[in-house]
């Protein structure tokens, strides 16, 4: 999987991909990230990429020429076909959920637009951006962190870059409910001992412990999630009672 990354600030990226599972995955040559300064495609002097608005209006906008610039040098240089998404990180963008990061998994390559200052001009998004995506409802100080969200939430979804790729099916929001609880050892801390439900050995019984937990934190804390996720006859039933409980 190959990451293509266009930012006005490629040391950003240095550190958070030198350390843990991403920096595994590269190393096995399951991930390629590749870092694009932007003003490498500004042709004054002063290396300018940004510019006032038209109309007027506070802060600068980022110019046209060299964003497209970069996208067609990458797309030339790394024989990218015309399919291949150009996603531009922005507040005004679809919400990244769970579901838009296995969408964003299928592709062999990504590229990535990291916005900075008030936005971009309007024609990056209408003739370039074939995708906008939001990490959520706030505003940051560029689309770097947020490229950095996207590129390691969809790395964790490849073969071979988590220990098993098992572990990535009952997460947040991959089941379309929230984890349920979990403990390791030792049994009991201070007092505060796991359910005996995880130590019966009954593997019938703890699956449908972790479903009925899933469920209730999901009603506790993201009841909209409820709406939206594949619930059995019994789901709604529990659900019922949790409710009628409230």
């Amino acid at each position: 999987m190959r990451f293509h990354v266009l930012t006005l600030f490629p040391g950003m990226f240095t550190s958070p991909f030198d350390e843990g599972i991403i920096k595994r995955a590269r190393d096995k040559g399951l991930v390629d990230i590749r870092i694009r300064d932007v003003r490498d495609f500004a042709h004054d002097r002063h290396r300018t990429v940004d510019d006032y608005q038209f109309g007027g209006g506070y802060g600068m906008l980022m110019k046209p020429e060299p964003l497209f610039e970069a996208v067609e040098d990458v797309r030339q240089s790394a024989g990218l076909n015309e399919s291949a998404p150009v996603i531009l990180l922005s507040p005004q963008g679809r919400l990244l959920t769970q579901r838009v990061v296995e969408e964003l998994g299928e592709p062999s390559d990504i590229v990535l637009i990291c916005g900075r200052y008030e936005g971009v001009d309007e024609r990056v998004r209408q003739h370039l951006a074939t995708d906008e995506i939001s990490v959520g409802d706030y505003v940051l100080s560029g689309g770097e962190v947020a490229a950095m969200v996207v590129i390691d939430a969809v790395s964790r979804l490849l073969e071979g870059v988590v220990g098993s790729i098992e572990s990535t099916r009952d997460d947040s929001f991959t089941t379309g409910l929230l984890q349920h609880p979990q403990y390791t050892r030792p049994a009991e801390f201070r007092g505060w001992t796991a359910p005996e439900v995880l130590l019966s050995g009954n593997h019938g019984e703890i699956a449908r412990w972790r479903r009925r937990e899933s469920l209730r934190r999901t009603f506790q804390r993201r009841p909209d999630l409820l709406d939206s996720a594949e619930l059995s006859e019994d789901d709604l039933r529990f659900v019922e009672e949790m409710r009628n409980e409230e």
